[in-house]
Parts: structure tokens; C-alpha cells; sequence
């Protein structure tokens, strides 16, 4: 959100900011490292069935901010995913990357990679100052539907997409600031790369999820790998309905939890 300001102010800022980040770059990002390596030291990573289960069906299902369309089916992509970045940031840009990589190697049957052109991706990832959110949140949707996110959301970062008439995505859009510091745009890059793969709502209800509200990861957790590789498992297919994926759920359950354990070297 951009506040005017005078000239002299926005100088004196500038000249602070400067200063700051030439004092204290290095020590931000080395905290920042350790809140991230303290979380993944308390991470809780052993799950009941019910409780995987219940966290795949308050993400997968229903939608945190419902624009168009049915939310009640199954919404993920059906073939290769290709992330584009844009924007000035080269460092952060290389950080994305580095969180797809790591998508990529935690979901078993998703074909997820950086794509060298805008043309060739299925994911738009815009890197944008905090300032400059809202006004690309208006690029994309327009200022009334803008409003409306930012009136209902207030986000730092946010993701949508769209699909076809089979519920599969066809192309997701990513808007993460760079400049919150390195813990929070590392929290928004895992979230919102990951919803933009189909796990659109947000529940408060269910602790150990990066999409609840008040959890925040800055990893690729455990609890959320089951979520997105039961996604991505071929027997859940897009359009599919609660009572279909209840269906086929067990046998995914039992191949996911397998390769969940296997990839993150624990014992089923």
C-alpha cells in the first residue's frame, strides 16, 4: 500500500533504509535461517489417517476467496507444471526456485519445474515491492476486485487460478513481495506455490497446515506433503467429487504415507 509523503521525508527514508540494510542485512537473514531450522526442529511430523484426511478435505475443497465457478470437486493441474518469474529481484527469484525444486522433490507424481519463458509457464509468479501489491492485485483483477481482496484478505502475498470445465488448472497467477524479509517471503512462496497447485482454501481449524491463517511454516512440512502428494496421486483425478475421492482414498492414503516416509528418510 503506497502513503504519500513529502520529499524530504521520502529522502530521509530512503537514506535510513539504506543504512539499515548495509548494517544489518546479514544478521536479518541469519535470524531469519534460524527461525526457519528452530521450526523444522519442533515440526510435528506423525499424523493419524483422520487427521491427514481431514486437512486434504478442507483444502483441496471449497475455496478462502470464491470468485466463479464450483468449488466443490477436485482442482489440480493434469500435466507439467512450469513456474515464470518476474521481476527485479535475481536473489529472490533464485530463492524460488530453489522452493520449487523442493516442491518437486516432496510430491511424488507432480512434474514441477522453473520455465525459461513466460510463454512457456502454467505458473506466473510476479515479484513486487510491498508497496506495489495492491496495485498489481488491480493489474490482474481490476479495482473493485481488488478492493475486495485487500478489504476481506489484507495479504501479503496471494495466488489464484484458473481451470477449465474439467476442473483442471490451466494457469495460476502468484503475486509474493520481496521486500517483508527473507523468513516471510520464504512462508509465501511455499504457501502460495502450493495453492496455486489446487489446495485453494484456507482452514483455521486444522493446526498443522501452512493454509491455516495462523500457522506459519517457511518449509515444505510434513503434514502438507500428504496433503499435496494425495493431490497428486493418479487415482484423484480433477472434477472428481467428495463421495469419488472418499472411494479411492484408502489405496492413496496407504502409497502416500510410503513415499512421505521414504523422502523424508522416516520410519512409516
Amino acid at each position: 500500500m503506497s502513503v504519500s509523503s513529502p520529499s524530504l521525508r521520502r529522502l530521509a527514508t530512503a537514506l535510513t533504509a539504506i543504512a539499515f540494510v548495509a548494517a544489518a542485512d546479514l544478521p536479518a537473514r541469519s535470524a531469519e535461517n534460524a527461525t526457519v531450522a528452530a521450526k523444522k526442529r519442533a515440526e510435528r511430523t506423525s499424523f493419524s489417517d483422520v487427521e491427514i484426511v481431514e486437512g486434504f478435505f478442507r483444502t483441496a475443497f471449497g475455496a478462502e476467496f470464491h470468485i466463479a465457478g464450483r468449488v466443490d470437486r477436485i482442482r489440480r493441474y493434469a500435466g507439467p507444471v512450469r513456474v515464470f518469474a518476474e521481476g527485479a529481484s535475481t536473489e529472490r527469484k533464485a530463492e524460488l526456485a530453489r522452493v520449487v525444486a523442493d516442491i518437486a522433490a516432496h510430491v511424488q507424481h507432480l512434474d514441477i519445474a522453473m520455465a525459461a519463458s513466460r510463454a512457456s509457464a502454467t505458473v506466473e509468479v510476479r515479484l513486487v515491492r510491498d508497496r506495489d501489491l495492491y496495485r498489481t492485485l488491480a493489474s490482474l483483477y481490476g479495482n473493485e476486485r481488488a478492493h475486495e481482496i485487500k478489504t476481506s484478505l489484507d495479504p501479503q502475498c496471494l495466488s489464484g487460478f484458473r481451470k477449465n470445465e474439467n476442473y483442471e488448472i490451466e494457469h495460476s497467477d502468484v503475486i509474493l513481495t520481496v521486500d517483508n524479509g527473507d523468513f516471510v517471503f520464504l512462508d509465501c512462496a511455499y504457501e502460495e506455490l502450493l495453492q496455486a497447485l489446487g489446495p485453494i482454501n484456507d482452514t483455521g481449524s486444522v493446526p498443522w497446515t501452512m493454509f491455516n491463517d495462523k500457522v506459519s511454516m517457511g518449509f515444505f512440512d510434513v503434514y502438507d506433503q500428504y496433503i499435496l502428494n494425495l493431490l497428486y496421486d493418479p487415482r484423484i483425478k480433477p472434477g472428481m467429487t467428495i463421495a469419488e475421492v472418499k472411494a479411492v482414498l484408502p489405496d492413496a492414503l496407504t502409497d502416500v504415507r510410503a513415499f512421505v516416509s521414504r523422502v523424508n528418510n522416516r520410519p512409516e
